[in-house]
């Protein structure tokens, strides 16, 4: 697949999960579409949601196959997706690591927590490592400012972190491995 003039070399994730495709679409056939625009755009946030936990991440292919089913523009898709910090259009490793750089966490030092993962995962923010085990992301606040500063792996939140516990942070997730 190739856009913007790069290429892409990673398998078409339609091919090679035909079961996978074959949920989503049923998903999306069961959506009392209709013929109005809007509302089809309605359906978009959920299919997407549908889409990235059926697949993990959001690629060009089935960006448009969503697009496709809901009769929808490539760009009206693309927008939701770009606009949204939930969606992906990159694999995530199997342990989202999420730091929050909100201010409460900011003046508590997430910056230096951030670092310490970066150090630690040799991955830069925004990156999975190569066996998509690990993926380093900060976010801006997950509401939980009483426990500044906080990381977040996958669902399971830690509160009062320091960088001297990043070890241990990954640690636990080897552990789960």
């Amino acid at each position: 697949m190739a856009c913007c003039g790069c290429t892409d070399s990673r398998p078409n994730l339609l091919d090679v999960h035909p079961e996978k495709r074959q949920e989503l679409e049923e998903y999306i056939s069961q959506l009392n579409l209709g013929d109005d625009m809007e509302r089809r755009k309605g359906f978009l946030i959920g299919c997407l949601h549908k889409a990235q936990n059926i697949f993990g991440y959001l690629p060009l292919e089935i960006q448009e196959l969503v697009g496709k089913k809901l009769r929808l523009q490539q760009s009206d898709v693309y927008g939701v997706i770009s606009f949204y910090s939930f969606f992906t259009d990159q694999p995530v490793g199997k342990y989202k690591i999420n730091v929050c750089t909100g201010t409460a966490c900011f003046v508590r030092g997430a910056d230096k927590i951030l670092e310490e993962f970066k150090n630690k995962l040799k991955l830069e923010e925004g990156q999975s490592s190569a066996d998509l085990k690990y993926t380093l992301t900060s976010i801006r606040c997950v509401g939980a400012c009483s426990l500044a500063p906080v990381v977040m792996v996958n669902d399971r939140v830690y509160g009062n972190v320091t960088s001297k516990m990043v070890p241990e942070i990954i640690k636990n997730c080897e552990q789960e491995i």
